[in-house]
């Protein structure tokens, strides 16, 4: 079993989930900017506790049971404010998920913590693959798969917040991370 390790970017910390995270989850996720396209298994409107319930009930105890991987995201120059999660998953066409609260999105920072997880997924797993399903409308999102080299394998309905959604699986092989990670 593997435990969470602290990462850091440029200009990120990546920091192991804790339970006392979930006052500041509670506080900055339920924004339908946020949750619109991430499964119909969220509730909302977003319940008071149910941070708190996500955090002790789902995300810690896969933590320790060694299927997943949680990490708060943070900026170096206001490393106490949570400003996003991103999570690895060994789960079957579902490894990697996030979030970032709308302010700090399009400047790049998702793509610096996505390539942090990739590089823990890949490097410290050992993994052969990465994959993410995503909502086609999710135009953020689908651009930093397309950005960071994964590529698109399939499309199929999918249940969101929002709705019945056309969902798309993005995958990152070893093999084209190494690539990448070589300049090639």
């Amino acid at each position: 079993m593997t435990p969470t390790p602290e990462l850091e970017t440029s200009r990120l910390l990546l920091k192991p989930l804790r339970s006392e995270d979930a006052v500041q989850i509670q506080q900055k996720f339920p924004r339908w900017e946020i949750v619109r396209y991430l499964i119909s298994t969220v509730p909302w409107p977003f319940p008071e506790g149910a941070a708190s319930h996500y955090v002790n009930n789902v995300a810690l105890p896969a933590n320790q049971n060694g299927s997943g991987w949680f990490w708060t995201l943070r900026r170096k120059e206001e490393p106490d404010e949570l400003i996003g999660v991103i999570s690895l998953m060994d789960t079957p066409d579902n490894n990697r998920g996030f979030w970032l609260v709308p302010e700090w999105q399009g400047q790049g920072l998702m793509s610096e913590a996505c390539a942090a997880a990739n590089t823990f997924w890949f490097e410290t797993l050992g993994k052969d693959v990465l994959r993410a399903p995503k909502a086609k409308l999710n135009e953020r999102s689908r651009n930093l798969s397309e950005r960071s080299g994964m590529r698109l394998v399939r499309t199929q309905p999918g249940q969101y917040v929002s709705g019945e959604l056309e969902t798309e699986l993005w995958e990152l092989t070893r093999e084209r991370w190494l690539e990448l990670a070589r300049g090639a």
